[in-house]
């Protein structure tokens, strides 16, 4: 029997991209699956198609950024499941500006999305996620480790996951709730399979073209297909690995920037 035969997994931003494949992963293992994002009608029909073969799959309409809505979505799972051992804030967006012409409102507006969502979304569902001695996964960034050019506010953003993820396992840890963070490259938008392996430069920015992609933290990697990022989502979870970083090689670069920030800034400039 699949260790998530039976659990309740939570997935926000699950209408598309890497979330939808994360979300059919849990289901395809046995999993009872939420999927929540901002826009109902996508939502709907994400989990038709997810809800085959007797799979469960629930809807629900919700912004992070919104307080109530996050209540609300974990009310209703907890209501409908009686249960939650996975939540994946994986809702987000990248952008691509000239940091001098990021503005303030810029910074906040996207540190809205990206980490204020997710810890509203975390302290919603943590009480149950300890209760089940659970799983929390946060969906960080290569630019979270190593930041780059021409990207705006959103290094910054993620680099605050990075370390919120870090507080919560001191935390939280010793009282069961297993926390992962995972720090991919480039994701590779829905298209077909063999245009997904295009070599590029790049952070990751779900949805969004290959070709499009600004420098990420000076890796040269691979598009990374969703489904096989997500089937190693799950394994590091069942494993209850503290990171999960793709590609793997991109740790030698911020082993380096903690050893020499000079020769970090110098290998990002030549790499993109």
């Amino acid at each position: 029997m699949s260790y998530w035969q039976g659990k309740v997994a939570l997935v926000t931003g699950g209408s598309s991209g890497l979330g939808r494949a994360i979300a059919e992963a849990f289901a395809s293992a046995g999993a009872r699956v939420v999927i929540a994002a901002r826009h109902a009608e996508a939502l709907e029909q994400t989990a038709a198609q997810l809800a085959q073969n007797g799979r469960q799959v629930l809807p629900i309409a919700a912004d992070v950024t919104r307080q109530e809505d996050v209540e609300r979505l974990v009310t209703r799972t907890i209501d409908e499941f009686g249960r939650l051992d996975v939540l994946v804030n994986n809702a987000g967006r990248s952008m691509r500006r000239p940091v001098l012409d990021t503005t303030p409102e810029d910074f906040q507006q996207l540190m809205e999305l990206n980490l204020i969502g997710l810890v509203r979304t975390t302290r919603a569902a943590a009480p149950h996620l300890l209760a089940s001695r659970g799983h929390l996964v946060n969906i960080g960034s290569l630019a979270g480790k190593s930041a780059a050019r021409w990207i705006g506010a959103y290094p910054a953003t993620k680099f605050a996951v990075s370390a919120y993820s870090q507080q919560l396992r001191l935390e939280l840890g010793p009282q069961g709730l297993h926390v992962l963070l995972v720090c991919p490259g480039p994701i590779a938008r829905d298209e077909p399979r063999d245009d997904s392996s295009r070599e590029i430069r790049g952070d990751d920015a779900a949805g969004v073209p290959a070709r499009a992609l600004q420098p990420g933290a000076g890796v040269k990697t691979k598009a990374i297909r969703p489904d096989r990022l997500a089937a190693a989502i799950l394994r590091s979870c069942e494993k209850r690995k503290a990171e999960l970083i793709v590609p793997p090689a991109a740790r030698l670069l911020f082993t380096l920037l903690q050893l020499s920030p000079r020769l970090g800034d110098w290998i990002v400039r030549k790499k993109t």
